[in-house]
């Protein structure tokens, strides 16, 4: 099968995202051209890749001085500490700039990962290699990093591009029904937010992701890469536009708060209740048809994804979210800033929907009413 490569065209410079079967096995060539001068490579690895993926990249990269970081990848240890102990094991190996990091697993990897590259020497080569279908389609395009806070969600963290974005999707064979949900759900979002043949086609080829056919999942995650870098092209500071690839996230983050980052959630699951409450909310605010409404709870009800919302069948489970929207980072006053929904491929702009807290206590109970 062909190896699909995107191009982001941005400051402070340019990157591929190498999507397909296979496709670490360029992983040494890019590294030399990329890289001309690295002796040390870091690997930044979560604990959860399936053994002989690290085996085959042990195996690749042996002309390097290789030194393996491993990772219990968490919210909870996605944390300023855990960054200092990566930078100090770095700094006691006398890494230089010319070296290179690589982070290997899902979006809480590359995040820290990432975050570890931007700061250490003011900056390390780094390449992302994204072992989930979330990290693939979502999290390791566009260079955000960072950690999560006692305050909330990715509060501390910089900007910072990859070298390199390595996607292969054959690890994705491992993944469990809850990682490929977490994944479906931001190529989900993406469809909503901007493209409506890509929300239809989702309608008619969900089962064939879900069920791993390589033809269509190639093509949901390079259109939801293409989706992203989109947005990431025109903002990618998230100042403004970028910000719209935060639909659903603002009660999906206030959610995972709330659990205080416990695996009684997932990202995924959360981000699929975020986007069904901010939906409604959009019908509430009457932005939005019952008819666009319709077309993304048919979406869940077909797909099996309804479950989320199981939780919100009562005014109070949704009360207990809105002290912890006050953090969220597209805030700017004391109101909160929701990008919502419009139509299927059309939102709002962002710092257009601010609600305040009162406001959405009224909201509340019609965010769980039947009718919808």
């Amino acid at each position: 099968m062909k190896i699909q490569e995107i191009k982001f065209k941005g400051s402070p410079h340019s990157y591929s995202v190498l999507i397909g079967n296979k496709t670490l096995n360029l992983l040494p060539n890019k590294i030399k051209s990329l890289c001309p001068k690295t002796k040390k490579i870091a690997l930044i690895l979560d604990r959860n890749v399936p053994k002989k993926f690290k085996k085959f990249l042990k195996n690749k990269l042996n002309k390097y001085e290789l030194v393996i970081l491993n990772f219990h990848a968490s919210e909870k240890s996605k944390s300023i500490k855990t960054v200092n102990l990566f930078v100090e094991k770095l700094l006691q190996l006398n890494f230089n700039r010319a070296d290179l990091i690589l982070g290997v697993g899902g979006g809480i990897t590359g995040d820290v990962a990432g975050f570890v590259a931007s700061i250490y020497k003011r900056g390390i080569n780094y390449i992302n290699i994204p072992t989930t279908l979330l990290a693939q389609v979502d999290a390791s395009i566009g260079g955000k990093t960072g950690v999560n806070s006692n305050y909330g969600k990715n509060l501390i963290g910089s900007f910072y591009q990859p070298k390199l974005v390595v996607s292969d999707t054959s690890v994705l064979d491992s993944l469990s029904k809850i990682d490929f949900i977490c994944g479906y759900a931001e190529i989900l979002k993406h469809a909503i937010i901007k493209d409506k043949n890509f929300f239809y086609w989702l309608k008619k080829n969900s089962k064939n992701i879900f069920s791993k056919k390589p033809d269509h999942l190639n093509y949901a995650i390079k259109k939801s890469c293409l989706i992203k870098m989109f947005f990431v092209n025109q903002d990618v500071n998230e100042r403004n536009q970028r910000m719209i690839l935060n639909f659903g996230h603002t009660f999906a983050h206030a959610l995972e708060i709330n659990n205080k980052f416990s695996k009684k959630i997932s990202h995924g699951e959360a981000v699929l209740t975020g986007m069904m409450l901010e939906a409604r909310l959009s019908v509430l605010t009457g932005l939005c048809s019952y008819k666009t409404l319709n077309d993304i709870v048919n979406i869940y009800k077909e797909n099996s994804l309804s479950y989320t919302l199981k939780k919100f069948s009562k005014s109070e489970s949704i009360k207990k979210l809105l002290p912890f929207l006050k953090n969220d980072k597209k805030n700017d006053d004391k109101k909160i800033n929701f990008v919502l929904l419009k139509a299927i491929g059309k939102t709002t702009q962002p710092n257009k929907n601010k609600i305040t807290l009162k406001d959405l206590k009224k909201f509340s109970n019609l965010l769980i009413n039947r009718n919808f």
